[in-house]
């Protein structure tokens, strides 16, 4: 099994179709909390507009929320960015604190077990959020604690 990562930043809808394609994606997890992302260039990527892009390209699109930090948390990497000088579409890396966070309150609780099971046989599922990079992105340790599964490789796709 195969699981890509994506963002939403620097891409067009074309080119995520085209890489979605390109990688096999039969089917997209989404792991956004708010599925809005703010500027008209990245209006395609509000969640109504990307189902039915996904689905005229033949893609299936799953929400899960579940995996998706809270609001509170989101807060604690927007502080951690602002120290820094970061703008949420300039960061590099996630927080120390963040990912600590995250992996505890979030993916500790979530049985992977589901969405593994749910998953294609063939082909390779992505998830999907907004940042461009996987590094400064939770999808990032979703798909870090999906590799440590026997059989289930990673692959990030990149603009």
């Amino acid at each position: 099994m195969r699981i890509a990562t994506i963002g939403i930043y620097a891409w067009t809808l074309e080119t995520v179709l085209a890489a979605l394609h390109a990688a096999r994606v039969p089917v997209v997890l989404d792991v956004r909390q708010r599925r809005g992302v703010r500027g008209p260039e990245y209006a395609w990527a509000n969640s109504l507009r990307i189902q039915a892009a996904l689905d005229n390209a033949g893609i299936d699109y799953r929400h899960h929320k579940e995996l998706a930090p809270t609001t509170e948390l989101r807060h604690v990497q927007y502080d951690a960015d602002a120290q820094q000088g970061f703008g949420k579409r300039s960061r590099m890396q996630l927080a120390p604190e963040y990912r600590k966070r995250y992996l505890r309150e979030i993916l500790d609780r979530v049985d992977l077990g589901e969405l593994v099971h749910a998953l294609p046989a063939e082909g390779t599922a992505a998830l999907m959020c907004v940042e461009r990079d996987p590094e400064a992105c939770h999808r990032s340790l979703i798909a870090e604690r999906l590799e440590a599964e026997p059989g289930i490789s990673v692959v990030h796709l990149r603009p």
